[in-house]
């Protein structure tokens, strides 16, 4: 086995094969047919709102729900030729899982940089869960 990586470096090598949104990006990319993906847990979601739009689809199983050939997947969203966008809290797990999708054939997928807090800090549109 290898040398071990820190989270730092894990997190560094994941966005370096990313083309990161600003959130008034990731809100035009949605509105030309992007999919905007939150992966926050519900409480988090009831509790500071959501995207109008957004699918909501929990980190752990997210995976399983955008594989075409998994046999949970949800046909809405498991399209690789569609540009995927993932939004966590902060934007660090979402970094990480973009890159996972891109392995996993999604070419175009993609996370928003500093996840949801970003978005709400640059005034962008929220509403209630």
């Amino acid at each position: 086995m290898g040398e071990r990586q820190t989270i730092q470096q894990l997190l560094a090598d994941a966005r370096a094969g990313l083309n990161r949104l600003e959130p008034t990006a990731a809100l035009m990319a949605q509105a030309a047919g992007a999919t905007l993906i939150d992966t926050r847990c519900g409480d988090d979601r009831r509790a500071s709102g959501v995207i109008r739009g957004s699918v909501h689809i929990p980190l752990s199983v997210l995976f399983w729900r955008l594989d075409p050939t998994s046999g949970y997947h949800n046909p809405s969203v498991a399209d690789p030729a569609r540009q995927v966008i993932l939004l966590c809290a902060d934007g660090y797990s979402s970094s990480l899982a973009a890159a996972t999708l891109r392995g996993l054939g999604f070419a175009r997928a993609t996370d928003v940089i500093g996840g949801f807090n970003a978005w709400v800090a640059a005034g962008l549109p929220i509403e209630p869960a």
